[in-house]
């Protein structure tokens, strides 16, 4: 059985066609027309959509009033996606834990400073004799110059840290 060829073109064009159909038409932040398989981004506002895939034109100007009857609340809410609010909440949380984990971590840090700073402090106010280390790798030991000097770089510690 032979089919005629008017139905054979027909039939062509209209395949031809169909991804065609299947097109999004928007337009972009500098005001020009795109057209894609793929939806626009979600920056996108719903007026610049000009092309669905189903070639349904984006809401007129007559959809518009209606939108505005409904509360400005109820319109937002029923555009939030359940699962993408969820992912946004999850993020925001674990962002959360994540700042109070580190700043525990600084607070643990400062409290071992001032730990530190006070135990060194109780040395040099002791008037026992200390030592250091030079960048040589040689003792050296603190004249009251040297202590007194310690002594204010180590107040400065403490008052930094110790709170």
């Amino acid at each position: 059985m032979r089919l005629p060829v008017w139905f054979c073109v027909g039939f062509s064009l209209c395949v031809a066609m169909a991804p065609a159909a299947a097109q999004w038409k928007w337009k972009d932040a500098r005001g020009q027309v795109v057209i894609s398989d793929v939806p626009p981004p979600r920056d996108i506002p719903e007026r610049d959509v000009l092309q669905r895939p189903d070639n349904r034109r984006a809401p007129a100007a007559t959809a518009a009033p209606a939108a505005s009857a409904a509360p400005a609340g109820e319109v937002a809410k029923a555009k939030v996606d359940p699962e993408l609010e969820a992912r946004r909440k999850k993020g925001e949380t674990e962002q959360q834990e994540k700042v109070k984990a580190d700043e525990e971590k600084v607070a643990m840090q400062r409290a071992e400073n001032c730990q530190r700073a006070r135990a060194h402090m109780t040395s040099l106010e002791s008037g026992m004799r200390l030592a250091r280390t030079n960048d040589k790798g040689e003792r050296e030991i603190l004249d009251d110059k040297g202590r007194a000097d310690e002594m204010q770089r180590t107040r400065q510690i403490i008052s930094s840290d110790c709170r």
